[in-house]
């Protein structure tokens, strides 16, 4: 069954191989056993209408099915006195043209820039997550958030005390997953939520949270974390 056809359903839990497998290697189940809100931030990646709206350029189906789990997990962070923080994928042929002249066909790369313009209709965030006022909106121009010289988020994260990242959005194997690795690699703590992230087929999405989980940083479900807020 293809894509569009298929049940719009969320991606599977990882398996328990991956989650056991894990554990074995570092010697304990989670990599985090608690979280600091204080010093914390929800960083929701690319849920814009580029990538939201059926038929949009960039169309990550699956991650319209994540929308109420990353509503719950802004909620209980802004309760618990962390931060959220929205990211907007912003591009533009002249500034990234290894991208869009190697990466995409000149069609489809032509739709990508119109709609990922910073004043295009489809660059707005998705009109269903409860976004408000006092979160960060912040751009940003490769597909981390996190690498050096692509937004301003790390700067404006260590000025505000954060040193613990929760990853959510689309999509988990590219832009979720490169800004969790930079992440990491730039010394935040770092949890990837699994039913939190989404991308277009379900091997993808397990890949890349195992490979996050075995060698990178942390993978927890949405109700953990709620939990981990509330406690």
């Amino acid at each position: 069954m293809s894509q569009d056809t298929a049940p719009l359903v969320m991606h599977p839990a990882l398996p328990d191989t991956v989650i056991q497998a894990a554990a074995d290697r570092r010697g304990r189940p989670h990599v985090f056993d608690t979280i600091d809100p204080a010093k914390s931030a929800l960083v929701v990646i690319d849920l814009q209408r580029a990538f939201m709206d059926p038929g949009a350029p960039s169309e990550v189906a699956r991650a319209r099915t994540v929308v109420p789990n990353v509503n719950r997990l802004a909620a209980a962070m802004r309760r618990a006195g962390g931060r959220v923080v929205w990211i907007r994928a912003t591009f533009d042929k002249a500034g990234w043209p290894n991208f869009f002249d190697y990466m995409v066909n000149p069609q489809l790369s032509g739709r990508i820039l119109a709609a990922l313009q910073e004043d295009a209709d489809m660059h707005a965030l998705c009109g269903e997550l409860d976004v408000r006022d006092g979160d960060m909106i912040v751009n940003k121009y490769r597909l981390s958030a996190f690498l050096p010289g692509t937004s301003n988020l790390p700067i404006l994260l260590r000025t505000a005390g954060v040193d613990t990242v929760l990853i959510a959005g689309c999509m988990t194997n590219v832009c979720c997953d490169s800004s969790a690795r930079d992440a990491v690699m730039t010394d935040f703590k770092t949890i990837m939520i699994e039913d939190a992230n989404a991308t277009r087929t379900d091997e993808a999405h397990i890949a890349a949270l195992t490979t996050f989980l075995q060698s990178f940083g942390d993978v927890r479900k949405t109700d953990e974390i709620v939990a981990m807020l509330e406690g």
